[in-house]
């Protein structure tokens, strides 16, 4: 059932930002210093069966140097460097095998998928440790891994993974590096968001119902994993608080959303319990850029699965053709 604000009340919804003073600065040091460690990306074939499609385990340098794995897969057929997409995956998910991932080199796209590090125990395997863990106490989880500080938070590392994986897809060969979108849905769509504030010249974002926004809204409406993750942490810890959410601010797609220019294509699901659309249009509403949602009135997480690929699919043909 639709549990939270109805569409005229969410498409005027545009909640003030809870920003750090520092996040701008903040971000640039973060970005730098990780660009001190060589990149070392790697493209390794791999043969998975396919006929048309040809696959490679990736390794690049993330937060701390510390390796990162994916997969690239590309159309058979190729003569020129193609346009890229970059996507990242939903909670608890891993990268999986290639043939997981079809969609877009089915559509033409060079499609580079990074693996979530310390994730993949979900509903998908992955391979990538989480070498930077923090130890402090948390719920079980990552949402407050490393809650009372930004710079030892879970998702500092996995943001700077994700945009390096941007820069490993402008390194491939195969690739027109000037030519790449991001893509990702659920946890991997407030990736998207925050990798289109955090890198330049991108060529789209595709951001299906997106998680990480709108924090301090999201843990009082909905009862739902993982966002009762800092419920149950606050439950427990009512003295860290503040400090909680201030350490969120750095990592919430509102923040992000101010800073992205690249045009994004965005959807919300009106039943949506996981990711409540209020959330999701907070940060859209505050996205910079050139804009457009797809809003479905039924669905929940699942976010219309195979018809918003095909809205996707149409989206990138505008913004990133394919020669």
């Amino acid at each position: 059932m639709i549990s939270d604000m109805e569409l005229d009340e969410l498409v005027a919804y545009r909640p003030d930002r809870r920003e750090p003073d520092d996040f701008d600065e903040f971000w640039a040091s973060t970005l730098v210093e990780a660009r001190t460690f060589p990149l070392d990306a790697s493209f390794v074939p791999v043969d998975v069966g396919l006929s048309t499609v040809d696959s490679f385990d990736v390794t690049f340098a993330g937060f701390g140097g510390q390796p990162v794995k994916g997969w690239l897969n590309v159309p058979r057929q190729r003569s020129q460097p193609l346009p890229c997409v970059v996507e990242y995956i939903g909670y608890l998910g891993g990268r999986g095998t290639p043939i997981d991932w079809l969609l877009y080199s089915a559509a033409g796209y060079a499609h580079l998928v990074m693996d979530t590090r310390g994730q993949g125990s979900g509903w998908r395997s992955g391979d990538t440790p989480d070498l930077g863990a923090a130890v402090s106490p948390h719920y079980p989880g990552f949402l407050t891994m490393g809650i009372g500080s930004a710079r030892e938070h879970y998702y500092r590392r996995l943001f700077v993974d994700a945009v390096r994986a941007v820069d490993a897809a402008r390194v491939c060969e195969f690739v027109d590096g000037g030519r790449v979108a991001v893509a990702g849905t659920s946890q991997g769509g407030g990736l998207a968001l925050a990798v289109g504030g955090l890198a330049s010249d991108l060529s789209a974002v595709l951001s299906e119902v997106p998680f990480l926004c709108n924090f301090a809204r999201a843990v009082r409406i909905t009862d739902a994993m993982p966002y009762q993750e800092i419920t149950l942490y606050l439950r427990a810890n009512p003295a860290r608080a503040t400090r909680a959410l201030a350490t969120l601010g750095y990592f919430d797609g509102m923040n992000h959303a101010a800073r992205g220019t690249a045009p994004a294509l965005v959807s919300a699901a009106l039943m949506d319990q996981t990711c409540p659309p209020s959330t999701v249009f907070a940060a859209y509403n505050h996205y910079r850029g050139p804009k457009e949602i797809r809003v479905w009135e039924y669905n929940d997480h699942d976010g219309a699965g195979p018809q918003q690929n095909i809205e996707q699919l149409a989206f990138l043909r505008k913004h990133l053709p394919v020669s």
